[in-house]
């Protein structure tokens, strides 16, 4: 089957992000319908994808850039569609999958062959565990993120007093502010979780908790972001705007952890 549910995956999430964006202006049950389905089924060719690619090299599919970047997208979608059985949410998938699209695009940018010399370190059951929960983390603040960002636009559409149109379709402000919440409050402690398994899998794999490379820093960084969230949410009582900023602020910071500092410096990552 080869990289065919890999190219179909895009295929059909290509065709979420068109419905989505006309979601965003003429909203039916039917054009959410639509973009569920085609989101789903591209879900489920990805899914088929991940699991071919694990049986085929015989390792957790995140070894590779192009593996990694696919599997933070596959992670953020899985989420997506656990939050929109519990919340229907299916606006939400107009402001996610743009940023799935975009990852999805970047992973097929890079080279799909698995160096056969995988390092033994790669093979260790520590680093299966260690990459999932940070995956599973940073996608839970990715959809914090674009709930952020509906929040920053109902919010704006309050403001306005224009009710109509967009506003309408948007959960309320209360609700979206527990969603972000609830979001992080997964996301941060499968964070913490990747940390220590990090530190854990590098002590038996170079001999040290801690080795200062760039990715580790940046993962600290952005742990001390959203610990910074989660402080002033329930310390300082940070609501709404601002929560939803920060939870946008720190999901820009993951991105530049995932894709900046491996292109602008090396490290012990893989990704």
């Amino acid at each position: 089957m080869g990289n065919l549910p890999f190219e179909l995956a895009m295929t059909f999430y290509f065709a979420a992000v068109v419905i989505g964006l006309v979601e965003l202006f003429t909203s039916t049950k039917m054009t959410t319908k639509l973009m569920l389905g085609a989101a789903a089924i591209g879900l489920v060719m990805h899914t088929v994808y991940i699991v071919g690619r694990y049986a085929a090299e015989g390792h957790f599919p995140v070894a590779s850039p192009h593996e990694a970047t696919s599997f933070f997208a596959w992670c953020i979608m899985v989420l997506f569609f656990a939050l929109e059985f519990r919340h229907k949410v299916g606006l939400l998938g107009s402001f996610v999958m743009p940023v799935v699209m975009m990852l999805l695009v970047a992973s097929s940018l890079f080279p799909r062959e698995v160096d056969p010399t995988l390092s033994p370190v790669l093979k260790s059951n520590w680093f299966a565990v260690h990459t999932f929960l940070a995956f599973i983390g940073d996608a839970a603040f990715a959809l914090a993120c674009g709930v952020g960002i509906m929040y920053v636009v109902q919010e704006h559409y309050v403001k306005s007093k224009h009710l109509g149109g967009l506003f309408q379709r948007l959960p309320s402000l209360e609700s979206l502010d527990y969603i972000n919440y609830r979001l992080i409050t997964i996301g941060f402690p499968m964070l913490t979780l990747a940390m220590i398994s990090g530190a854990l899998w590098a002590e038996k794999a170079w001999g040290g908790y801690w080795r200062w490379d760039p990715r580790e820093v940046w993962a600290l960084i952005t742990w001390l972001i959203y610990a910074l969230i989660l402080h002033a949410r329930l310390l300082a009582g940070w609501r709404g705007r601002r929560a939803a900023i920060l939870s946008i602020v720190g999901f820009v910071s993951i991105l530049v952890a995932f894709f900046g500092i491996k292109l602008l410096q090396k490290g012990l990552h893989v990704f």
